[in-house]
C-alpha cells in the first residue's frame, strides 16, 4: 500500500514539474521575443460571445457590448493593451460579424479622457453605418460617456440616469505655499516660456491661465459642436442652456432632446430588433477569451508600494495635464 502511494506520489510530482517547464519554457520565448529587435504584427483581441436570452440557436444575434468605468487609455483591458482597446475590438468585431444584426451598446461611465472618449466615438460612428447601435445608459452616462453615446442611431435611459454634464475639465495642484514651509526650492530648467504651463511649484501668470483656457474652450466647443450635429440641437441654444456642466437625470434628459427615449435593457433591445427588422434575435455579450497573455500580466503587476500625487476624486486616478469629459457630481463633497 505504501509503495503504491508513494509511486502516486512520484507520478503526481512528475506532471506538475512538467506543467512548470513549459510553464516557465513559454516565459522564456515570450521574454527573448521582446527582447529581439525583430517586428511583430500586433494581432487584434478576440471577443468570444456569451449567450444572454432570446432565441438561443437563432441565425440573427444582438450584441451587447459594455463600456463601464472610466473612459482612459491608461486603463489596462482585459484582452486588448487599454479599456478602449477593448471597446474598440468589441465594435469592430460586431460590426464585422453578419450574424449579429445589431448592437446594444450599455454604458455606465462618468466620462473619462477626452481623447479616449473620441476614439470611441469614432468607432461607434463607423459601426452604425453598417447597422443599427442603440445606446443603453445605466446609471450614469455622463460627459465623456454622453459624448460616446451621441454617436449610436437611439439613446434609451433609464429616468434615474445621470447623464449630461457636457463639459470639459483640465486640473492640477499648486503646491508652492507647502514646499516654501518645509524649506524646498524647485529648479526648474526650460526651453520656453510655456514649457512648465502646469509647474505647481509656482503661480500660474494670467498668459498662462488664458492660454490653458483657450485649450479648453476649443475642447469644449467641439464637444457642444458634437451634440448639436447628432442631435439636431442648436449650439447657442446648448451653450446658453444645459452644456454648462450640469448633470441631468434621464427624464430631463428626455426632455432636452438629449436622449431619444426611457425605458430599460430590454426596451432597447427590443429597438435594436426593430431597427434591424428582425423579430427574433439570441441576445450575446462580447467578453474576452481566456489567453496565457491575460494570465501573464496578472502575475508581471507589481506590488510595489509608490508614492502617489493625484488630483480630481481620488477613485478616477486623474493626470495631472490630462483633458477630462467628467461628470460634475463626481466633484461633489471634495
Amino acid at each position: 500500500m505504501k509503495s503504491r502511494l508513494h509511486g502516486c506520489l512520484i507520478a503526481v510530482g512528475a506532471v506538475l514539474l512538467v506543467v512548470s517547464l513549459l510553464f516557465n519554457l513559454g516565459l522564456m520565448v515570450g521574454l527573448a521575443s521582446k527582447s529581439s529587435g525583430r517586428v511583430h504584427v500586433k494581432s487584434e483581441p478576440v471577443f468570444e460571445e456569451q449567450f444572454v436570452e432570446g432565441a438561443e440557436g437563432s441565425d440573427n444575434k444582438i450584441a451587447l457590448i459594455d463600456l463601464t468605468g472610466v473612459i482612459s487609455s491608461s486603463i489596462q483591458g482585459q484582452a486588448g493593451e487599454s479599456m478602449v482597446e477593448d471597446a474598440v475590438g468589441k465594435l469592430k468585431q460586431a460590426r464585422e460579424d453578419h450574424s449579429i444584426r445589431a448592437i446594444v451598446l450599455h454604458i455606465d461611465s462618468p466620462g473619462g479622457e477626452v481623447n479616449a472618449s473620441d476614439i470611441i466615438y469614432h468607432e461607434v460612428v463607423k459601426t452604425r453605418a453598417v447597422k443599427p447601435v442603440v445606446v443603453y445608459m445605466g446609471s450614469v452616462a455622463a460627459s465623456g460617456g454622453y459624448y460616446v453615446a451621441v454617436g449610436a442611431d437611439y439613446i434609451m435611459a433609464s429616468d434615474l440616469t445621470i447623464t449630461g454634464s457636457i463639459g470639459v475639465i483640465l486640473q492640477t495642484l499648486n503646491y508652492k505655499d507647502l514646499i516654501q514651509k518645509i524649506g524646498v526650492k524647485a529648479v526648474t530648467f526650460k526651453s520656453g516660456r510655456y514649457k512648465d504651463l502646469l509647474n505647481g511649484a509656482r503661480d500660474m501668470t494670467p498668459e498662462e491661465e488664458k492660454l490653458v483656457q483657450e485649450m479648453i474652450d476649443s475642447t469644449y466647443n467641439k464637444f457642444v459642436g458634437l451634440v448639436a450635429k447628432e442631435r439636431k440641437l442648436s449650439v447657442d441654444e446648448l451653450k446658453s442652456g444645459i452644456a454648462d456642466g450640469r448633470i441631468l437625470s434621464g427624464e430631463q434628459a428626455r426632455q432636452a432632446k438629449l436622449v431619444d427615449g426611457l425605458g430599460y435593457m430590454e426596451d432597447a433591445i427590443t429597438q435594436a430588433k426593430e431597427r434591424a427588422k428582425i423579430k427574433e434575435a439570441q441576445v450575446v455579450r462580447l467578453r474576452p477569451t481566456f489567453s496565457f497573455g491575460q494570465l501573464l500580466r496578472i502575475f508581471g503587476k507589481s506590488d510595489i508600494s509608490r508614492i502617489k500625487i493625484a488630483v480630481g476624486p481620488e477613485t478616477l486616478n486623474m493626470e495631472t495635464g490630462k483633458l477630462y469629459f467628467l461628470s460634475t457630481h463626481l466633484f461633489t463633497g471634495m
